[in-house]
């Protein structure tokens, strides 16, 4: 009985002992764990390492055989080397044609100016004459091929003579009722009024038709000889030798209108 107190005992006083001496003995931080940034770069290694390790991406050499990486190297040089040569001579025999295609070549530019030269220049007065003749053209053109015969007096082909006694008849009563029924925008004192017109007189010697070429400036004076062409008809019949080409002759005429001299026609 007193061997197991004894012994007992003695355990406790260890056990006291030992605890005391933990007690003293400083204690140690405990340091956190340190991470590191791994990043992944694929690009092609220049050689193969002599012993993988680890299994690389299929991008570089150390996941492929020796002889197909030195393939892939190759070949990517190859097509390097050929790809700028072949961009270059492109370039080049573009340059040219673009070159010429911009640029007229010496000869042709020579040929530009001469033609240039060459072209008659018009002043502003035959311009002008040769609008009025073209106009005059189509005029006629476009009243003779009517479904009647008309013809302008000038074209007559036949009876030149009569066609030209029937012109001095027409002017001379266009005068006489112009100068009776004178216009009074025309009394105004220096007053000059001037317009061309069209008359067509059908084979009894009524109006066919009475049109303004060129105007006076003024729509009350072009009125008002319109009204002296209505009021002077009818005029003669058409003569029969006239009749044998034509149904309707037109007679073109210049109307004058002055304060001093009254209707004048050409």
């Amino acid at each position: 009985m007193k061997v197991f107190i004894t012994l007992a005992a003695a355990i406790i006083l260890h056990g006291i002992f030992i605890f005391n001496v933990l007690l003293k003995f400083p204690m140690r931080e405990q340091k956190a764990p340190q991470y590191m940034d791994v990043t992944l770069i694929t690009q092609p290694a220049d050689k193969k390492p002599k012993e993988a390790k680890s299994i690389a991406t299929d991008n570089q050499l150390a996941s492929q055989s020796a002889s197909d990486a030195k393939e892939r190297v190759a070949r990517q040089k190859e097509e390097k080397a050929t790809s700028s040569p072949v961009k270059e001579k492109t370039a080049k025999k573009m340059a040219p044609a673009l070159s010429s295609e911009s640029k007229p070549s010496p000869q042709s530019s020579e040929i530009m100016k001469k033609e240039d030269a060459d072209k008659p220049r018009l002043s502003p007065e035959l311009l002008q004459q040769q609008i009025s003749q073209l106009g005059s053209d189509i005029r006629k053109q476009t009243m003779e091929t009517s479904s009647q015969r008309v013809k302008f007096i000038d074209s007559v082909s036949a009876s030149k003579a009569i066609a030209a006694q029937y012109l001095k008849d027409f002017e001379s009563k266009v005068e006489r009722t112009g100068n009776m029924n004178y216009p009074e925008v025309a009394m105004q004192k220096d007053f000059s009024g001037t317009l061309t017109m069209d008359v067509g007189i059908k084979a009894d010697g009524s109006v066919y038709s009475i049109r303004i070429n060129q105007s006076s400036g003024n729509s009350a004076l072009d009125e008002a000889a319109k009204k002296i062409v209505r009021m002077s008809a009818p005029f003669p019949a058409l003569p029969t030798d006239l009749l044998k080409e034509l149904d309707v002759l037109i007679i073109t005429r210049v109307l004058r209108f002055s304060d001093q001299s009254g209707i004048t026609t050409q």
